[in-house]
């Protein structure tokens, strides 16, 4: 039985995507077509647990109830420098926490 999965490029949304190789630990690569977007290759799910939107929203959130850089990277098994610089970019855009 073959299942077809409807895959999407996550930088510019085009469907005009083609298979392009596999990385160095074995996953599919995909090569977006569209000539104005700004990435060429991608996969679909990245090796690194750190990179994805749900992980980086845990951490803000966790940082609201308390919980410390370390315990935040124990639990979301991630490494601390990680923690801190998803840490400094919600820091750097929300407006609401400059100084004036």
């Amino acid at each position: 039985m073959t299942v077809l999965v409807a895959v999407r490029c996550p930088h510019c949304q085009s469907s005009e995507v083609v298979r392009h190789g596999k990385s160095t630990n074995g996953k599919q690569r995909f090569r977006c077509l569209e000539p104005e977007c700004p990435y060429q290759t991608f996969s679909l799910n990245s090796a690194y647990p750190g990179r994805n939107r749900e992980v980086k929203q845990q951490i803000v959130e966790m940082t609201l109830n308390g919980s410390g850089v370390r315990d935040i990277a124990r639990v979301l098994r991630i490494s601390t420098s990680t923690v801190i610089r998803e840490l400094k970019k919600t820091l750097t855009s929300n407006p609401l926490t400059k100084s004036y």
